[in-house]
């Protein structure tokens, strides 16, 4: 089985608090780093365990859960360590004890691979974040760390990360959060046993505004290349405010678009498609309309209406305007068709899907755009019949 492979069953079954098959992949992780530091955790953990089944078997203990969610924290940060040390056994990961602060390349290394982070290199970390006047190496920290914790998760790292977010400087501060946002979307299936974490979000990220407008840039760039923009960006900095030019080095700024990779794109996309799932995004929603209507309107600009449901006139509205700019895409014309299906209008639906399909020149392409609404179109009144019937016309075009 493959090492990924064991990680995701892992967090599955973890969130699940269903650790006896964790058990049994961390002894074969320990064995495979060859060190017999692990043994006495994991079989804490065991006892432990089976005592906490025994005892349900016989009494109504209303602390089980509590107790559950202990251990399963317990036994996510022991797989935790051990999938770092099993990255660096297999070669994925580089052994690294220390890193030159004056080294900027040796900084980004070691903030962006090193699997078991120390406080002190944390309380550096918060140094520089919190330092104005090292602006440029601690956007290069932030990006860094932000990589790594993607690959491995570090509670103490990410919740460094998170309080990042009150740096002094605007640019470090809007990254800070960004990646915030995607870690926790990204780990969102563990945050129930992590309260630390869960604790920092809403100590540092409360300022609503902020944190929404971060949600609101990261649904736009999912659709973005990045690596222009960074380009771009940095064409342009000779004619940034004064005030950042004080901090700012092209040199070391150049660090930051290295971060950005051709995958980055692709990351940023998966993460926008399960947020609205995800914890992070609850909280940042809370029950604020404008809000929700806002972050609907912003996915449907991207082509996505699984926020816009309830939002049908509004969507209508966009996407007519939008089909009339003469920039509409292929999932615009589905979306609109979408709205007439919505409102019975099934000769202008099957128009406009019919145009999508006939920009697109395949119906597997097509399909990908259609399907994934399909339940939603039902759940809205429109008969299944319906839309399996346009369907078949519209892949048989």
């Amino acid at each position: 089985m493959e090492l990924e492979e064991q990680r995701n069953i892992i967090e599955r079954a973890l969130s699940e608090r269903m650790l006896h098959h964790v058990l049994t992949i961390l002894r074969q992780w320990a064995k495979e780093v060859g060190t017999a530091r692990y043994e006495d955790r994991i079989q804490s953990l065991e006892d432990n365990y089976r005592c906490t089944f025994d005892y349900f078997l016989g009494n109504d203990d209303a602390d089980r859960d509590e107790v559950l969610g202990r251990l399963s924290h317990d036994a996510y940060c022991l797989a935790d360590e051990l999938y770092g040390d099993i990255r660096i056994k297999r070669g994925m990961s580089p052994e690294l004890n220390d890193f030159n602060a004056d080294d900027t390349e040796s900084v980004l290394r070691y903030f962006a691979t090193c699997v078991h982070l120390r406080e002190e290199d944390l309380d550096w970390f918060d140094e520089v974040v919190h330092d104005k006047s090292r602006g440029v190496t601690a956007l290069v920290l932030v990006a860094a760390l932000s990589k790594n914790l993607r690959e491995v998760f570090q509670e103490e790292a990410l919740c460094r990360l998170i309080m990042a977010t009150d740096s002094p400087s605007e640019m470090v501060k809007s990254q800070a959060i960004m990646s915030s946002i995607k870690l926790m979307a990204q780990w969102d299936i563990r945050m129930d046993f992590f309260q630390k974490v869960l604790e920092t979000f809403m100590a540092y990220l409360r300022d609503e505004e902020a944190t929404f407008g971060a949600l609101m840039t990261m649904v736009t760039m999912s659709e973005a290349n990045l690596k222009r923009i960074m380009v771009d960006e940095l064409k342009e900095l000779d004619e940034m405010p004064e005030e950042l030019m004080d901090f700012m080095d092209k040199s070391q700024l150049s660090n930051l678009s290295d971060m950005v990779t051709n995958s980055e794109a692709g990351y940023i996309r998966a993460i926008v498609e399960i947020l609205p799932q995800t914890w992070v995004f609850d909280m940042i929603m809370y029950d604020n309309e404008h809000y929700q209507e806002q972050i609907a309107m912003q996915y449907l600009s991207i082509g996505r209406m699984n926020l816009v449901w309830d939002h049908i006139d509004k969507a209508e509205d966009w996407l007519v305007e939008r089909l009339r700019s003469g920039e509409a895409k292929p999932v615009d014309y589905i979306n609109y068709g979408h709205c007439c299906f919505l409102r019975g209008d099934r000769s202008m639906a099957y128009e406009n899907y019919r145009e999508a399909r006939a920009r697109l020149k395949s119906a597997r392409k097509f399909m990908e755009l259609f399907r994934p609404d399909r339940k939603a179109l039902a759940d809205k009144g429109v008969p299944l019949d319906d839309i399996y019937f346009v369907e078949d016309q519209l892949v048989h075009l």
